[in-house]
């Protein structure tokens, strides 16, 4: 029996970033190239630069629904200087008994 798979290797799924689809589509957005030179330039098949750039259309909007997350820049800080703190006295500690048995 003759096995069609016996010569051929099977292509590897290539996996994009996020971050890499994002930039693919808003080249694409912006239409300062064609498809086929962003084809050559990011080295991916047209029709996939032309999904992602319609993903990226289609969801675009959900950014603003959402808020960025507040971060408590004020309470971090205070957190941190307690933390060091903390360490300046355990370093104060550990000379002192340092000295006392002759290290």
């Amino acid at each position: 029996m003759f096995n069609f798979n016996s010569g051929i290797m099977k292509a590897k799924r290539r996996k994009f970033s996020a971050a890499f689809k994002a930039q693919v589509a808003l080249s694409a957005i912006q239409e300062r190239e064609s498809l086929a030179e962003l084809s050559r330039r990011y080295e991916v098949h047209p029709n996939m630069i032309s999904k992602w750039k319609n993903e990226f259309m289609e969801r675009s909007s959900e950014i603003f629904e959402t808020k960025a997350p507040e971060v408590n820049f004020e309470k971090e800080r205070e957190k941190l200087y307690a933390k060091i703190g903390q360490l300046e006295v355990e370093r104060d500690w550990l000379k002192k008994n340092l000295n006392k048995i002759g290290l």
